[in-house]
């Protein structure tokens, strides 16, 4: 079985301007630089046989490169947050790419989750409920990080991705295919 997802993969600067924001986290566990990244879509886990159906479905996309501009910082989880995280502001292009990789899972015979669509870049997980010192500077935090916007970027492609899970360790992310978007699909890349 293979634990699977397509993402957009970020630039050195902005995984940069990420990891610096990491090191003044109040609370929770960072996630290794190498792990960032911007989901379009969980594939969860599936024989090789079902993601390799999947490859050869996104291999025929066709879109533009959005521009991803990422602005502030917002948590995940109800009562007490159980993950960090820096937004990317919602455009049509990004939109429409995460529309075609489900449309793509689908013919592949893959159900994509129902769940609304949040463009996000993980920064930090919280393993247990936070105190009411650390909820505080963790608002702190994020109040000083409001203004978080490092300058946009266009992604020249999407990837498949494997995600494997180790026993008290970050995930080990790889890039198993990546796929060109917009005017980068004349130099497509080997998969």
């Amino acid at each position: 079985m293979i634990r699977a997802f397509v993402a957009l993969p970020l630039p050195d600067e902005v995984e940069d301007r990420l990891e610096a924001l990491q090191k003044t986290l109040p609370a929770g566990r960072p996630v290794a630089r190498d792990t960032f990244h911007l989901t379009l879509a969980f594939v969860g886990e599936h024989p090789p046989e079902a993601i390799e159906a999947l490859h050869e479905e996104l291999s025929l996309i066709h879109a533009e490169a959005p521009e991803i501009a990422l602005a502030g910082l917002g948590t995940f989880g109800k009562g007490s947050p159980k993950l960090l995280f820096a937004t990317v502001a919602e455009n049509a292009p990004l939109m429409h790419l995460h529309q075609e990789v489900k449309a793509a899972m689908r013919r592949a015979g893959l159900r994509p989750s129902g769940e609304k669509y949040r463009p996000h870049v993980t920064l930090a997980r919280f393993r247990r409920r936070l105190d009411p010192a650390e909820e505080q500077r963790l608002a702190g935090y994020l109040s000083a990080a409001s203004g978080f916007a490092p300058p946009p970027f266009r992604p020249a492609c999407f990837t498949l991705c494997q995600s494997t899970l180790r026993q008290g360790q970050s995930p080990h992310h790889e890039v198993l295919a990546a796929y060109p978007l917009g005017a980068s699909r004349a130099n497509a890349l080997p998969s």
